[in-house]
């Protein structure tokens, strides 16, 4: 593996490689059962469940594999967030539209748009098209997408994974509940037994920061694993404190992969007679708008983090980009097969860079597990929501380091960035804080007579997002 992987060659040793497969599906895991949740309306149990279940583990696994073999990437795929609920209510409203049909009809209806979408991201990786739109992207704009993340990592760890929004505010709102709960106006009893959990939220993603910080200061390698196996230990600690079993789904749980469910309900299950209910036009703005939301979300994930991990050239170009962006159509290709939502690059991948992941050894060691998670995934969801904070934390505050390489005294470099930081974290989608990012920067060198520096390819991509933003959404 050490030598097919070129493990030696970047750098990196087969022990570093597999603990930073092992961080990264553990940033990730939760997607296991989330994924099957948020398509299903939370039908557990029922055999689309399971179905979603199984194609969500085949997908991620066969996606990262293909990253692993063929472009040599430590990166990791399954089926997009955000992305997985814009396919649920796509799922929803052809339920409504078509009428009179089963909820199962109506997913393997929306699966033909995932299937379409795959086919014409194959074809345009194949023709180069997608790597001449990431050199489309402004250097300065590139530069940004990583710290963009960061905040973007920052904001989901602090915020949805902890636990700790405010019941009003928004994103950049998070703790504001847990520090107005301090406050001696307001008594502990009122608040209830909810207090307590968000204490034990909070404490148990601040020891793991800690934990890890103060690993990685003293160089122990797998720090982030190490990080996140010592918060979910506070995490279980905690529970037993308050009265509840944080194990007690394993008495219950099904260890038998449910390959017969996946078989009978989704898989190659492509309903185009269900779909053309509602209409061609209809069809085809879900098509683009999967595949503009999916490209740019793919293509910032992977410049953010081959930069953080110093995989780009001096004009940050990441070599292997087509045959990671091949990955992720075959990903696709392969979710809309067994019957799931777009699958794409994770930026929980950065878990396992910052662990040291430099090869398609770490992807490897991570599809591996996502395949085990047929077996094991009741294991795999004990890791609870904190511990993962922890992790994701840590890789956005290092990831905001990429902010030293912005030209800060050039406003057509500076604004598109700004924007860009604020923009990603508030809708929580990589895609739509590039495309402000574009927008803004072709607008700002248009007003101050640079156009000449604008390619043609940047100024289409320009006009796409701002159609996309003010007719397609």
């Amino acid at each position: 593996m050490e030598r097919f992987f070129k493990v030696r060659e970047n750098g990196s040793t087969v022990k570093t490689e597999i603990f930073a497969g092992l961080s990264t599906f553990m940033t990730m895991a939760y997607i296991v059962a989330l994924n099957p949740n948020l398509l299903t309306g939370f039908a557990t149990g029922t055999p689309l469940w399971n179905a979603v279940f199984m194609a969500t583990v085949l997908s991620s696994a066969i996606g990262t594999f293909v990253m692993a073999f063929a472009a040599n990437k430590p990166f990791a795929m399954a089926p997009g967030m955000g992305l997985n609920s814009f396919y649920a209510a796509v799922v929803a409203n052809i339920s409504v539209i078509a009428g009179g049909i089963s909820t199962e009809q109506s997913f393997n209806a929306a699966q033909c748009i995932i299937l379409l979408e795959g086919i014409i991201f194959l074809v345009l990786t194949f023709m180069n098209v997608r790597e001449k739109i990431v050199e489309a992207i402004p250097y300065g704009v590139r530069m940004g997408i990583s710290p963009a993340i960061g905040l973007m990592l920052l904001n989901v760890g602090l915020g949805s994974n902890a636990g700790v929004y405010s019941e009003t505010g928004g994103p950049f709102y998070m703790l504001g509940t847990f520090f107005a709960n301090l406050t001696p106006s307001i008594s502990k009893t009122q608040m209830g037994s909810g207090y307590s959990t968000m204490i034990l939220y909070v404490l148990t993603t601040f020891i793991g920061l800690f934990l890890i910080v103060t690993l990685v200061h003293k160089k122990v390698k797998g720090s982030v694993l190490i990080g996140m196996l010592g918060a979910s230990v506070v995490y279980w600690i905690g529970c037993f404190m308050q009265g509840t079993n944080p194990f007690a789904s394993l008495s219950t749980a099904s260890w038998a992969p449910p390959v017969s469910d996946m078989l009978d309900t989704t898989f190659l299950h492509f309903d185009f007679k269900t779909l053309l209910f509602i209409g061609w036009p209809t069809v085809v703005m879900l098509i683009v708008t999967f595949c503009m939301i999916d490209m740019f979300d793919t293509i910032g994930t992977l410049v953010g983090t081959a930069t953080r991990a110093g995989m780009v050239d001096e004009k940050g170009r990441m070599p292997n980009m087509k045959q990671a962006l091949f990955a992720d159509a075959v990903g696709t290709v392969a979710g809309a097969c067994t019957g799931t939502s777009t699958v794409t690059t994770f930026i929980e991948s950065a878990a396992g860079v910052e662990e040291g992941g430099r090869t398609g050894l770490t992807a490897f060691t991570t599809a591996v597990l996502f395949l085990a998670c047929m077996f094991i995934a009741p294991i795999a969801a004990l890791v609870p929501a904190p511990a993962t904070s922890a992790a994701l934390i840590y890789v956005g505050v290092l990831m905001l380091s990429g902010l030293k390489n912005i030209n800060f005294d050039d406003i057509t470099q500076m604004l598109p960035v700004a924007l860009m930081l604020i923009f990603m974290p508030i809708t929580g989608s990589i895609g739509h804080g590039i495309g402000i990012a574009l927008i803004s920067y072709t607008a700002v060198m248009f007003l101050c007579g640079r156009k000449k520096e604008v390619s043609g390819l940047t100024l289409v991509l320009s006009i796409l997002f701002v159609l996309k933003f003010f007719l397609v959404v």
